[in-house]
């Protein structure tokens, strides 16, 4: 049989790869601008739109879909043709996805900075933005399958396996975690509510760590580190139970993200119990990994690639090792809501995501360009200055973590709270977080000294756009009839339909087992007779708190545990959220929880710390927000925000969007005149009024009729 001739494309490979180094810069620089202002809040430059709130999700959002994003779709397209014996399905396929993800990152460097945001963690990005990446994921799913159905290798390698588990599994979250109402072009509410919201976006985010910084990633593993190693994987049996067991059981993990949350008991059971299973197939990768470089580490001290990976996967391994320890309830109690949850997610980040992420742009660019790296001794110094960096980042993040969390639940022999005030636990870490901010711009220089270094070496020679390569064609499948033990999945390899399916039948289960009863058995979310829906003000306000991020500071739920009902009042019941779209729990604590906050402070006491929080609270880390004066609330959208809630179930009365600014307009007035009265002169149509009328209302339902509050709660 004759050779069939074809080319791989190459330009693809290297437009991603360039666009994997851009954004690593910009996300990573502002990372770094994020981490300092929790030490140094005028590095805000006292603009709202890059205050701590607005900009982290940009940091998140930018190094999560920018940086590993286009990072995963270089290492795919290179990886895939390869294995597949073919060039993609089609080169204007490749492109679109290129240049709408690019535009779609683009989106959200504008909106979030803006106050554009959902609030969901990961997926703070807007309707229309939400339809875009659904556009852009199906032309990459068809520029995938097109090229599988085309390959020319019968058998799908290991890599190509959690390369179809990633596509179908983001799809599926995606699509799930995105239902929205949208009120106007940038706004919109999420359809779920409170609990059920929390649960969806949990089951999206720890999903989202999974299989978008996961399993892409384990697949470049399984491809690149051999090639790097020059030896075969280390166990094929081992890459089968390691595949299916993963993305099996990974999919159920997410509710040990609420744990002593409201969230019914047997879903964060459930949640614990497939956390500590995670633990066997994640070290199963990790094992696989390093074995395969059994009879070559010698070559680990000579080539850098291999330093990066073989980092990379010990960061996997103690990552994968201390999320399952985290959901362990006596754990996760002291750590929840702390900078231990930074660390853990900086290792994995860092080191994981990082270092394999430059090991394989060391290897691979030399290779489009058939050249040599232009300075091994710098790429060398990016190792080691990375390296450092994040120990310098990790470190002192685990002992500001384990500080606040003692911090919080210490008490006197009196039995007091010995650090009532929650600003304590803030000052005592702050040196952490100087050096936090040190080990970032470590990490930063190295990937800019790689930046350079990669730079020069395609400067310097020609990249080989289609690069020729033949291949036998796909033969007639011939019936395996050896009694190896493995021949069933051999079987499934050749059918790339089938596995996929059978991938998305997989992760389907869990998700649904978790998800179904918290939204059909009405009793796991028990209704409360007191709680009412928000005011047209405090609803204008609850969006305005959105818009500024306040919840990447303060969450807003107040757990079971004695420390935190003497510091701030009664434990959260999930009746007080049904009429929350979206919920805003929150997932860390930089200051205090704000859940029972409504009528602890005067109206006066929120004007002052809103416009200068030093002068309530000496040493605050949190900045101004004077602009909140000067803005003044628009109230042409009450009505359709009134519509949209009427839709999601909230039950005001029939034609109540009509006069609901009436209702608005005099609640403002009632406030701006008690602050009158306190010689704070403000007009009522400002949006600082809307936030106090907001954070006034917090926690205030269950304080004014206790007795309705059913005995269960």
């Amino acid at each position: 049989m004759q050779l069939e001739k074809f080319t791989y494309d190459n330009r693809i490979v290297r437009n991603f790869g360039i666009a994997t180094l851009v954004w690593g810069i910009i996300g990573m620089t502002v990372g770094l601008l994020v981490a300092m202002q929790l030490f140094k809040p005028a590095m805000n430059m006292g603009s709202q739109y890059t205050t701590f709130g607005r900009i982290r999700p940009l940091h998140t959002n930018a190094v999560i879909f920018a940086f590993v994003g286009n990072a995963i779709f270089m290492g795919v397209y290179y990886s895939l043709q390869r294995l597949l014996k073919s060039r993609m399905f089609s080169d204007v396929l490749s492109k679109i996805h290129f240049w709408g993800w690019q535009l779609i990152i683009l989106s959200a460097v504008i909106t979030l900075p803006l106050g554009f945001t959902t609030s969901h963690e990961y997926a703070e990005l807007e309707w229309p933005i939400d339809i875009a990446i659904t556009i852009i994921w199906v032309v990459f799913g068809i520029n995938m399958f097109g090229a599988i159905i085309k390959r020319r290798e019968r058998h799908l390698y290991v890599a190509i396996w959690f390369y179809i588990a990633t596509f179908v599994t983001i799809a599926v979250l995606h699509i799930v975690n995105s239902f929205e109402l949208p009120i106007s072009f940038m706004k919109s509410y999420y359809v779920y509510a409170g609990v059920q919201d929390a649960l969806v976006q949990w089951w999206y985010g720890h999903n989202a760590v999974a299989f978008f910084l996961t399993t892409p990633y384990l697949g470049m593993m399984y491809y690149f580190l051999p090639k790097m190693a020059g030896r075969p994987v280390y166990s094929y049996k081992l890459s089968i139970l390691h595949f299916w067991s993963l993305i099996f059981i990974y999919i159920w993990a997410g509710p040990h993200h609420l744990l002593y949350t409201s969230l019914p008991g047997w879903a964060q059971s459930l949640g614990v119990a497939f956390s500590i299973m995670l633990i066997a197939p994640s070290w199963g990768g990790m094992i696989n990994g390093l074995l395969t470089l059994r009879g070559a580490w010698d070559k680990v001290r000579e080539d850098v690639t291999l330093k990066f990976m073989v980092v990379a996967l010990t960061a996997y391994g103690m990552a994968t090792f201390e999320g399952p320890l985290l959901s362990l309830k006596q754990i996760n109690g002291v750590a929840h809501f702390t900078d231990w949850i930074v660390a853990h997610v900086h290792v994995g980040a860092l080191g994981w995501n990082g270092f394999l992420t430059f090991g394989v742009l060391y290897w691979l660019i030399p290779r489009i360009y058939k050249t040599e790296l232009y300075s091994k001794k710098l790429a060398g110094f990016h190792f080691w200055i990375g390296t450092l960096g994040i120990l310098f980042y990790a470190i002192p993040m685990y002992w500001a973590g384990f500080t606040q969390g003692l911090m919080w639940k210490e008490f006197t022999p009196e039995g007091l709270l010995k650090y009532p005030n929650f600003l304590a636990t803030t000052l005592q870490i702050i040196p952490m977080h100087v050096l936090r901010s040190i080990g970032g711009a470590l990490y930063l220089t190295g990937v800019i000294a790689m930046t350079y270094n990669l730079a020069k070496t395609m400067l310097g020679a020609k990249l080989v756009a289609n690069e020729a390569a033949e291949a036998m064609p796909l033969s007639k499948i011939v019936v395996d009839s050896s009694p190896d033990d493995k021949a069933w999945h051999r079987v499934l390899e050749r059918k790339p339909m089938k596995f996929m399916v059978l991938s998305l039948i997989i992760i389907l289960i869990g998700g649904m087992v978790e998800m179904m009863p918290t939204f059909t058995i009405q009793s796991n979310v028990p209704t409360i007779a007191s709680v009412k829906p928000y005011t047209a003000l405090e609803l204008q306000g609850r969006d305005l708190y959105i818009r500024e991020g306040c919840v990447n500071c303060h969450s807003q739920t107040v757990r079971p545990f004695r420390s935190e009902t003497e510091r701030y009042g009664e434990y959260s019941k999930a009746g007080e959220f049904v009429y929350d779209h979206p919920f805003l729990w929150g997932s860390k604590r930089t200051g205090p929880d704000l859940h029972r906050v409504g009528g602890k402070y005067s109206d006066a006491w929120h004007y002052n710390h809103l416009v200068d929080p030093t002068s309530m609270s000496p040493g605050s880390i949190m900045p101004p927000y004077a602009w909140l004066i000067e803005q003044q609330l628009d109230i042409t959208t009450t009505a359709s925000k009134i519509r949209a809630m009427q839709t999601l179930g909230v039950p005001y009365p029939e034609g109540y969007d009509k006069h609901a600014n009436e209702d608005l307009k005099a609640q403002a007035e009632k406030i701006a005149l008690d602050l009158k009265q306190n010689n704070i002169k403000v007009k009522s149509d400002r949006e600082i009024v809307a936030i106090i009328a907001y954070l006034q209302r917090l926690g205030t339902d269950i304080k004014a009729n206790k007795e309705t509050i059913p005995s269960n709660q």
